[in-house]
């Protein structure tokens, strides 16, 4: 047989064997080849199939359960679906028309291999396979540390640093341990320094429990270190997640290798003040120290040395040393040189209280010495007067009476201060301050009239005329208040205030009058002529107001008959048509001037304009 007639063979075998299958319609069965779901989720297995040829296929879904196929719900083309009993999925599983097989809640155990079977006939069964997977995050890890007693440093054999647990994850989680935010290599080798030990517990729920111990040969640099663990665990669609434990530190033992001697107070230290000063080292635990001053010892409590309202005797250099048995070599000691800041109190010349008559001249000096520069201040109140320690008044008056502290005080220590005060009194006779006149409504009214007055002795107030009275005290001076009604006398002569001491009298008046009452107003119209209003009907004082209304009257009044006078004498350039068109308010290229007033107002004002006159 030739080539050619061996390749047409070929050709027509092949067509032959395809004809052949797609006449017999073979079965082939698809399913997911796998299914991701969550623990207490749903989970649905979709299987299909084509190349059936019988009217009663049947769908079968099976399990494998302890090396045993098991099936677990079946459904034919044109029956029911039903569920196996007494299989794992049992009462949460069904099948559907298409044939797809639904589980609910998931659990742990479903994760297996189902197998959807289809039968088309007695000779003709396919399957395939389909795998689930069940997830569930862990718990958030929990770190427990190693028991209370420290590790020491220097150890030949590994401590346990502590041991991390997550549980209820599926499927197995991972641990990893974490040291200052650097994840730790995983090392289970128990001959080396670092290592871990896991283990793993599947519980009875299916899910798994994982736990890590850390054992460390720590060192020094470890005293500050933070450890933490961070578990790892899978999720659907390939994802890993993760979650954080807390963070600890370890209980660390290491020798001491230098000694720190510090000042607790933040400002600079001033007699009166409590003063600390803490000696600690760089080792743990702290070893036990020793105080001394200037070669002398001082008592202190572990660390703290404490100094109780301070003298400037207390001035000096203070020694901490400190003993540390695993270092016997180191030098563990601290000097603090203490400088105790004061000022002595001021002293003032002359220091007893000062008493001068009116006009006289007084002066004080004030001085003290301080640890650092100083200042001295006199002061009154508030009132700075002097500088340098020196004070002096030429012409003692009234007002300067009372107390004047000088203050001294060290600008670079704040709160350092001392002072001293003394006092002065004036003696002489009174004197009146410039007296406040007093208002009333109307005559008869109560007026209340206030008298102050400088004096010493203090003076004795006596008023004419006479009312109700109290005296009081306002700082250096006497005030002396009167309540009295107003007469015609005292509207006419005012009241008078007398005072007098041992030194003479002074008197002064005090004026009363009326109220001032509230004045006319004028509003201007818009054609530009004033219009006056009365403000206050019950005041005798507004005669004022109607004279100026009546003068304006008669002001307008002559305006009018000039212009009318000048009118008839024909001296106005003004026609009959002009006239006219005044006269009918037609008005072109012209002024006109309207007067705009009250008649009434206008006659009783000529009316009491004559009547004043006849008087």
């Amino acid at each position: 047989m030739d080539g050619t007639t061996l390749g047409r063979t070929s050709l027509l075998c092949t067509l032959l064997l395809w004809a052949f299958q797609v006449c017999s319609g073979s079965l082939v069965v698809k399913v997911a080849p796998l299914v991701e779901v969550t623990k207490g989720g749903t989970a649905q297995l979709p299987c299909t199939y084509t190349g059936s040829k019988s009217s009663n296929t049947v769908v079968e879904w099976y399990i494998d359960d302890q090396d045993a196929r098991i099936r677990v719900a079946f459904r034919s083309k044109t029956g029911e679906g039903k569920s196996d009993d007494n299989t794992r999925l049992t009462n949460r599983v069904s099948i559907g028309e298409d044939f797809t097989l639904t589980i609910s809640p998931v659990e742990p155990s479903d994760e297996l291999l189902f197998y959807c079977q289809v039968t088309d006939g007695p000779e003709d069964i396919e399957e395939a396979q389909s795998m689930v997977k069940v997830f569930c995050a862990p718990e958030k890890p929990e770190l427990t540390k190693q028991s209370v007693q420290a590790i020491s440093v220097g150890d030949t054999t590994s401590s346990e640093i502590g041991t991390c647990s997550a549980m209820n994850g599926h499927p197995v989680p991972r641990i990893i341990w974490v040291k200052n935010n650097e994840p730790l290599p995983e090392v289970k080798d128990k001959n080396e320094k670092t290592y871990m030990v896991h283990s793993v517990v599947k519980e009875t729920s299916g899910l798994f429990t994982i736990k890590s111990t850390l054992f460390m040969q720590p060192t020094k640099a470890d005293k500050d270190s933070q450890f933490h663990c961070i578990v790892e665990y899978s999720s659907p669609g390939n994802q890993i997640q993760e979650k954080k434990s807390d963070t600890t530190k370890i209980n660390l033992n290491y020798p001491s290798e230098k000694a720190t001697f510090f000042l607790l107070n933040t400002n600079a230290v001033k007699e009166g003040d409590n003063v600390d000063m803490k000696c600690e080292t760089d080792g743990n635990p702290q070893p036990e120290f020793d105080f001394s001053k200037d070669g002398q010892s001082v008592p202190g409590q572990g660390g703290l040395l404490t100094l109780k309202s301070v003298k400037r005797t207390d001035s000096g250099n203070y020694k901490c040393t400190a003993t540390d048995f695993d270092n016997l070599e180191a030098d563990l000691t601290g000097v603090i040189n203490l400088r105790v800041n004061y000022i002595d109190p001021v002293s003032v010349t002359p220091d007893q209280p000062q008493v001068v008559k009116l006009g006289d001249k007084v002066e004080w000096r004030c001085k003290t010495k301080a640890s650092d520069v100083h200042t001295v201040q006199w002061k009154k109140g508030s009132e700075v007067l002097s500088q340098d320690g020196n004070l002096s008044i030429q012409e003692v008056t009234y007002d300067k009476a009372g107390e004047y502290v000088c203050v001294g005080a060290v600008p670079s220590v704040p709160g350092l201060t001392a002072q001293a005060s003394v006092n002065l009194t004036v003696k002489g006779k009174p004197m009146i301050e410039d007296p406040a006149p007093g208002e009333v409504g109307k005559e008869g009214d109560t007026v209340t009239l206030k008298c102050s007055a400088y004096g010493s002795p203090a003076p004795q107030f006596t008023w004419k005329p006479s009312g109700k009275e109290s005296v009081s005290l306002d700082g250096y001076k006497m005030v002396s208040t009167v309540t009295l009604p107003a007469t015609a006398d005292i509207m006419k002569n005012g009241v008078t205030c007398e005072v007098s001491n041992e030194h003479g009298t002074d008197s002064k008046v005090f004026p009363v009058s009326l109220k001032r009452a509230i004045h006319n107003s004028a509003e201007v119209l818009l054609s530009g002529n004033p219009v006056l209003k009365s403000a206050d009907k019950q005041q005798g004082g507004s005669s004022g107001v109607v004279i100026a209304v009546v003068v304006c009257v008669l002001l307008l009044l002559l305006l009018v008959a000039l212009i009318y006078f000048l009118n008839k004498k024909s001296k106005l350039p003004c026609s009959k048509k002009d006239k006219k068109e005044v006269a009918t308010r037609e008005v072109n290229n012209e002024i006109v001037v309207e007067m705009k007033t009250d008649k009434a107002n206008e006659e009783a004002g000529l009316l009491n304009k004559k009547a004043s006159m006849e008087q």
